[in-house]
């Protein structure tokens, strides 16, 4: 049996690795759809994106929020139709059995093929997020398997349309490295932290929503009002943000139990030790930060699709969400003097983690084929 996953990499490199792992006779192959059908498109759409949530929020907001009905809809799905042409030569080279989609524009390009009679295989669906956009459903009726983070985003499906019994709710797929038995006085060790102290996960989330300027406030912030635990603050590639979060630390001599990170592969071992995480709320970030029963903090959310991941956790009682208007001192000194509010959020996040999820997205669509 043939695969090909593609969209949303980090998912899809999930969901390849578990099924190379465990299932000897399938073969599977990950395709970056709109890269493969045009690098310049695909670095021009990613740029675009890019600049404009970062220099332009607000609109990007608009962006996200118009592209689901109305003449930005119909150019996104229009052009989705035309690089589907090209996507259907590499198809019918491989031959799949089944095609698992990580992004809406990978899941309209082969529905529309399968609808036109250019292909002939199932699709399976996976969003990455935790509110859905109706550029998901696009085609819903050529896609055979949706799989989602929540039953809010499956009723929301079944109202858009989608058939109930296509619909599974099995949360966003997972690497198996957050499940790994790790050498907790090793990371200590590692990253010269106090095993006896609590520790702040802090990612800075770029310069996008709040900005540095907000970003670095709300690190000081947790300096000053909660000198018991130490934070650990990864600034990325963001060598600006790096440089900012070093001088604000050696400002309030915080040296001893703040520790400044570029990019680091090392999140699974921190995440193991951490007690809290600050976080922009992608969709991946999130799924792991549930899976390691993290309460968050949310900063920094892109207007969209990120705004309706940070309403969601709130609501669900797994996050505090900092504001672009909040005075993060109010939020952080009210959050972390109520043991009792920190321990419901982390009592929800077991019920709204699925650990399983990579694990049960593969079984179902593989089991199901084999009976």
């Amino acid at each position: 049996m043939q695969l090909m996953v593609g969209g949303h990499l980090s998912a899809a490199k999930s969901i390849k690795q578990y099924i190379d792992e465990n299932y000897s006779d399938v073969e599977t192959q990950i395709v970056d759809c709109v890269k493969y059908i045009n690098k310049a498109l695909d670095k021009l759409t990613t740029g675009a994106y890019r600049e404009m949530a970062k220099k332009m929020p607000l609109l990007w907001g608009k962006v996200y929020s118009d592209s689901q009905k109305g003449i930005l809809s119909d150019i996104s799905k229009n052009t989705n139709k035309v690089m589907a042409i090209k996507l259907k030569k590499l198809i019918n080279e491989i031959k799949p059995d089944l095609i698992i989609s990580t992004h809406p524009f990978s899941s309209q390009m082969t529905s529309y093929l399968k609808r036109k009679g250019k292909i002939d295989c199932e699709i399976a669906t996976i969003l990455t997020d935790f509110a859905i956009h109706e550029q998901w459903t696009i085609e819903h009726e050529n896609i055979n398997y949706f799989f989602v983070s929540n039953d809010d985003m499956k009723n929301d499906l079944i109202k858009c349309g989608v058939d109930s019994s296509k619909i599974y709710v099995t949360g966003i797929p997972l690497s198996n490295r957050f499940f790994e038995s790790f050498d907790k006085e090793k990371i200590y060790e590692n990253f010269n932290l106090d095993k006896n102290k609590k520790l702040i996960l802090f990612f800075g989330g770029g310069e996008f929503g709040l900005g540095k300027e907000k970003t670095v406030k709300i690190l000081e912030s947790l300096i000053n009002d909660v000198p018991e635990y130490q934070i650990v603050a990864i600034a990325g590639k963001n060598e600006k943000m790096k440089l900012a979060f070093e001088e604000i630390v050696n400002k309030l001599n915080a040296n001893n139990r703040v520790r400044v990170l570029p990019f680091t592969d090392k999140v699974p071992e921190l995440m193991s030790i951490s007690n809290v995480v600050v976080t922009k709320p992608g969709g991946l970030t999130t799924t792991e930060s549930l899976a390691m029963e993290l309460p968050i903090i949310v900063i920094n959310p892109i207007p969209g699709q990120e705004e309706e991941n940070a309403n969601f956790l709130v609501n669900k009682n797994v996050a505090v969400w900092i504001k672009k208007k909040d005075n993060p001192d109010e939020i952080i000194l009210k959050l972390f003097s109520s043991p009792e509010k920190l321990k419901s959020m982390k009592n929800s996040t077991r019920i709204l983690a699925k650990k399983n999820s990579t694990k049960d997205i593969c079984d179902i669509l593989l089991q199901k084929r084999e009976s």
